[in-house]
């Protein structure tokens, strides 16, 4: 396309001028660096060494304190070798090898002494980073085991903190307010750089409130330690959430020494299974001379000149033919792209090679795909909705004509038809504003404790007169003390529709039974019928909007083809998910899976 040539002939002409430019800064700043920097190399790997062994040392004792061995650790001892220049090699105790940094294995013969043993639960203070303020048992403080948080526990805290940190700076004098995390994923606020660890501004004491696994945790710790002090006949202590102590009974005066020796015992004993075993390190280097090889002789400038014109000369050269290459395909994408903006839902750019640009080029495919997908569904959404609204406002309209006419006298049965018209419309039009809420992603929830027997009785409840009307008996089954955290009334409407649904569905003299329990960390909410069933082929469908199994159902035995499609939404909503089994001639069993 014409249109796209000036922007090409722009393009290159920048990258040819930049690239040949910086070709020839650095070259002449490389040159300069080395005749200047060649005197100070040497003072400077002495100390660099130094930096180089602590931070080997620190990487992989931050490793083994947050895995439970040394399978892995393979890419990090690549990833330290090549930023250190070391041949990295772990071993255990007796000196077979775990781990080497060369891509062909452990090769040759180890030094006779290792650089350092690597051990979480016994850190080397001579060899720690300074500032990694390990415990004065030597544990390294990233070693937490059992007390890691889980994901929720993680994002309810810091949420919290959120909150509290910004009430704290609305509310307070100018002071810097940052919310950070611990080790184990707890998140804290700091203030002016000093962690708050009380206060009752903003509601700062509930976030110090100890989570369900750090309870477990510590009382874990709490019964080894008291296990040991039972073997040695000391009196039993209490454990305060910074490991401190207390006397458990105020009869008997613990041994401090006992205690301190029993804590870090205990420790060691609990978070053995969470880190990797002892291990030996040798860091080595090849051995190598720092020499000159610039010096300012005549020879040397030439060699100089010569080189950085070479260089140059090959910069450019390949920068030309690069950008060559680079323009081409950018300037496909503009023309695609320009005839997507006139309109054209098929452009599409010819995808060649696995490169950047190759990338790029399947990534715009894969959005105008996308984009001509989301507007066939427009369109069918637009369509779908004057299909299902034409029904009920024809039916209005044909009543009110006749009334006018005077054909149907505006009696009392009228105006109730009438009213159930408008009611229908009122029912899509509120199914219709819920989904187009969640697809929005506006869809409010407001989360708090519910109890999922309390939340089937309700529902159970409100359907049992049309299930009575209707013949079907309702049945309710759900576990005794089944809490979960979700949107009480957003439940009860997901549960609901499932309910309506398979009255619906289910003939005089069946069953609809719900149930819920708990399956591993979630909780499943099942409402099962006696039905008639789905057929395989139209299981995935069911979620479907406006969809319905028999095409001829009317409106008023078939729902408003919504009801099952907002059950999904308020699903995913919560983080779970809805699905439906079903055998023909026997039920359908509709599930809710939400997370506990």
């Amino acid at each position: 396309m014409p249109r796209d040539l000036p922007l090409g002939r722009s393009l290159r002409s920048r990258l040819l001028g930049l690239s040949a430019l910086v070709s020839l800064c650095s070259i002449v700043a490389t040159a300069w660096l080395v005749v200047s920097l060649t005197a100070v190399a040497i003072g400077r790997e002495r100390g660099q060494a130094l930096a180089d062994d602590a931070r080997i040392y620190d990487t992989l004792v931050g490793y083994a304190a947050t895995h439970p061995d040394w399978s892995g650790v393979g890419p990090t001892l690549r990833s330290l070798s090549e930023r250190t220049g070391r041949r990295i090699t772990l071993t255990d105790e007796a000196r077979h090898p775990l781990a080497d940094s060369g891509s062909e294995g452990p090769t040759g013969t180890l030094p006779s002494k290792a650089s350092a043993t690597v051990d979480a639960l016994a850190v080397d203070t001579t060899l720690a980073r300074p500032g990694a303020g390990s415990s004065p048992d030597r544990i390294d403080p990233r070693a937490v085991g059992p007390f890691r948080l889980t994901g929720r526990e993680r994002d309810d805290l810091a949420a919290r903190a959120s909150r509290i940190a910004a009430c704290m700076r609305d509310a307070g004098p100018a002071q810097e307010v940052e919310v950070t995390r611990t080790p184990n994923g707890r998140a804290q606020i700091e203030v002016d750089g000093h962690v708050l660890d009380t206060g009752d501004r903003c509601g700062a004491d509930g976030l110090q409130r100890r989570t369900r696994t750090e309870t477990r945790a510590l009382a874990q710790l709490a019964e080894l330690v008291n296990d040991c002090l039972g073997d040695r006949h000391a009196a039993p202590v209490r454990l305060a959430d910074d490991l401190t102590w207390v006397p458990a009974d105020v009869r008997g005066a613990p041994d401090t020494r006992a205690v301190t020796s029993c804590l870090s015992t205990a420790r060691r004993e609990q978070l053995d299974p969470y880190v990797a075993p002892p291990a030996l390190l040798f860091a080595t280097a090849p051995d190598r001379k720092i020499a000159t090889f610039f010096d300012l002789s005549g020879a040397n400038r030439m060699r100089i000149v010569g080189v950085t014109l070479a260089v140059l000369l090959t910069t450019v050269t390949v920068t030309f033919v690069a950008g060559t290459r680079m323009v081409r395909p950018l300037r496909a994408l503009t023309g695609a792209a320009q005839r997507m903006a006139d309109g054209d839902q098929s452009a599409r750019v010819e995808v060649a090679g696995d490169d950047e640009f190759g990338r790029l080029a399947a990534a715009f495919n894969l959005m105008a795909s996308r984009r001509q997908e989301l507007e066939r569904l427009r369109r069918a959404l637009v369509s779908d909705v004057a299909h299902e609204l034409r029904a009920p406002v024809s039916n209005v309209r044909g009543w009110l004509e006749a009334v006018e006419d005077g054909v149907v006298p505006a009696d009392e049965s009228l105006v109730s038809s009438l009213l159930e018209e408008a009611m229908l419309l009122q029912h899509i039009i509120d199914d219709l504003r819920d989904l187009s809420a969640a697809d929005a992603g506006a869809l409010e929830l407001h989360p708090e404790d519910v109890d999922a027997a309390s939340v089937l009785g309700q529902v159970a409840r409100a359907h049992q007169g049309n299930a009575g009307s209707a013949g079907v008996e309702l049945r309710v089954r759900a576990e005794e003390g089944l809490v979960l955290c979700a949107d009480p009334m957003r439940l009860r409407q997901a549960v609901g529709n499932l309910v309506s649904n398979a009255v619906r569905h289910t003939p005089a003299g069946g069953t609809v039974a719900l149930s819920a329990q708990r399956e591993g960390d979630d909780v499943v909410f099942r409402v099962a019928d006696t039905g008639s069933g789905i057929n395989g082929e139209d299981l995935p469908k069911v979620f479907d909007r406006f969809w319905r199994a028999e095409k001829s159902r009317s409106r008023q035995s078939g729902g408003s083809g919504l009801g099952l499609s907002i059950v999904r939404k308020l699903a995913e909503a919560h983080g779970g998910s809805a699905q439906v089994s079903s055998v023909v001639g026997e039920g359908s069993v509709f599930s809710l899976r939400l997370p506990g």
